[in-house]
């Protein structure tokens, strides 16, 4: 039996328990932060003992590195095969391609990042997510490139991760709003491989 998001996508793979535990815990998380939330606020919220919950998280962290690595891995699977590819303008554009349908299912773990920034910072889950867009700003990036050009790469990711939180915001459908990102995103990437002055 699959289970949704608190953006509304499916999940599949998992546990059910194990997942409600990790959707029920993120909208705590996003409600009243990480810190003000206890293991048995998600207990409650799920309607189960302490210990049903302590047989699949002994620990918060725990919950949130299980989700952060649960919807990483298809952000992990983009860095190896864009490390493969050659470093050309269609590599670069299908890197975002792939990185836009990424992040649309890991929007609610994304807005936790950005509204606890302190304590990411503060768990393993910080460092592991800087050196994963450090690797992708290598994939994206030309290292050779102009200053201009490296900076334009570089705000095209900006740009993916901006577009999950104002865009929250405007009226519209959400995945063509996901669309104008990436179509924002593969200009910048476009101007920089060509080198096209500013």
């Amino acid at each position: 039996m699959g289970g949704t998001t608190m953006d509304g996508t499916k999940r599949q793979g998992r546990g059910d328990t194990r997942q409600r535990i990790q959707d029920v815990a993120l909208e705590l998380f996003a409600e009243q932060g990480y810190e003000k939330t206890s293991l048995r606020e998600i207990a409650e919220r799920l309607d189960v003992t302490k210990a049903a919950l302590y047989y699949h998280f002994r620990t918060k962290e725990e919950i949130l590195v299980s989700i952060f690595e649960d919807l990483s891995r298809p952000i992990d699977e983009l860095i190896e095969w864009g490390k493969a590819q050659p470093h050309s303008l269609e590599t670069k554009q299908e890197v975002l391609r792939r990185y836009s349908e990424a992040l649309a299912g890991a929007t609610p773990l994304f807005r936790f990042m950005q509204e606890n920034q302190a304590t990411v910072r503060e768990l393993s889950i910080g460092s592991q997510f800087k050196d994963r867009m450090l690797e992708m700003r290598d994939i994206i990036r030309d290292p050779d490139a102009s200053l201009t050009d490296q900076v334009r790469c570089i705000s095209a990711l900006f740009t993916m991760h901006a577009g999950m939180f104002v865009l929250q915001e405007m009226e519209g459908d959400p995945a063509d709003k996901r669309k104008a990102v990436l179509e924002v995103a593969i200009d910048l990437v476009t101007q920089a491989h060509s080198g096209t002055p500013s």
